[in-house]
């Protein structure tokens, strides 16, 4: 069995710091959980594409604890209190998905977001998205935080599988590498060369390998490792990312070797953090959490 303590300790990213008490104020069940999460954040293109330009660096928030204390300014209530749309916090599907992954991991279950595409957003497009996984009853098992009320699929347990409404980034590259994957349709947006297609999904299996151990980075970020990654490498990567979901340990093993010996695939120190808005890239200090207001808790 796979050390379950990987999973089960926050990442940097995951803790809500300061805001522990209002997240662990929660109903523990997950369905409220990720009612909590779509209630505090709003994705900034489906929810809310006419954002301030002022607000827009909201999508950058990184940290759980940010988030939870740009909500905590607008509304002192608790966590389920209904937030109006406009009010939400700025993010996206990493971003519901960090706020459940961070309550389960302080709920003491082992939990870590997957990285990948959906196939029922659209019948004809592959978006790129993260949900949660937690292990639960002896197997993981995958949820949506993202999703409402859908007759057509329990979004509390996801199946897996060929098939499967949502397929990790690695089966996406190895179905292509086996020719039973055409990855035109996959990624944010068609005709876009940079942001859909092989080249997108190959860097997107290095994006689900840092998200499985821990540095649940932007979608947005990029390191050495996501700077053209070798077919050859990714290959590797993604057969193990493959073997592990499938209960094999020794290839669990050897990909949290491989993730945490190679310095060129870990994100560490800097990254270079760009944005859908097309504002200039900067550098962004991964080991400095920004200076956060004082909030009234008394309220």
């Amino acid at each position: 069995m796979v050390e379950m303590t990987r999973f089960v300790g926050q990442s940097p990213y995951s803790s809500p710091g300061r805001e522990a008490e209002r997240l662990a104020a929660l109903p523990d069940d997950l369905a409220s959980l990720c009612a909590a999460a779509r209630n505090v954040i709003g994705h900034y293109r489906a929810e809310l594409p006419d954002l301030p330009a002022e607000r827009r660096g909201e999508i950058d928030s990184r940290w759980l604890e940010v988030i939870l204390v740009l909500d905590h300014q607008r509304h002192p209530g608790a966590l389920l209190e209904p937030r109006p749309r406009t009010g939400r916090v700025a993010g996206c599907c990493r971003d519901h998905t960090l706020f459940v992954v961070g309550a389960l991991r302080q709920r003491g279950v082992p939990a870590r977001s997957r990285v990948g595409f959906a196939h029922y957003f659209s019948p004809t497009w592959s978006a790129d998205h993260v949900i949660v996984e937690r292990f639960d009853g002896g197997r993981w098992r995958r949820a949506d935080p993202e999703l409402g009320e859908r007759s057509d699929l329990d979004r509390h347990d996801l199946p897996t599988g060929p098939d499967a409404p949502f397929e990790t980034a690695a089966e996406a590259w190895l179905g292509w590498r086996a020719g039973a994957r055409d990855l035109a349709n996959y990624g944010v947006e068609a005709g876009s060369a940079e942001l859909s297609g092989p080249g997108f999904v190959r860097t997107y299996v290095v994006f689900e390998v840092a998200h499985r151990y821990g540095d649940e980075m932007l979608l947005w970020d990029g390191w050495a490792g996501t700077d053209d990654p070798s077919d050859a490498e990714v290959d590797e990567l993604a057969r193990l990312l493959v073997r592990a979901d499938a209960g094999d340990a020794l290839a669990e093993q050897d990909l949290w070797d491989r993730y945490h010996q190679d310095s060129r695939l870990r994100p560490q120190g800097e990254v270079t953090t760009y944005s859908p808005y097309g504002l200039a890239p900067r550098r962004t200090d991964l080991s400095t959490v920004p200076d956060l207001p004082v909030v009234d808790r008394s309220r």
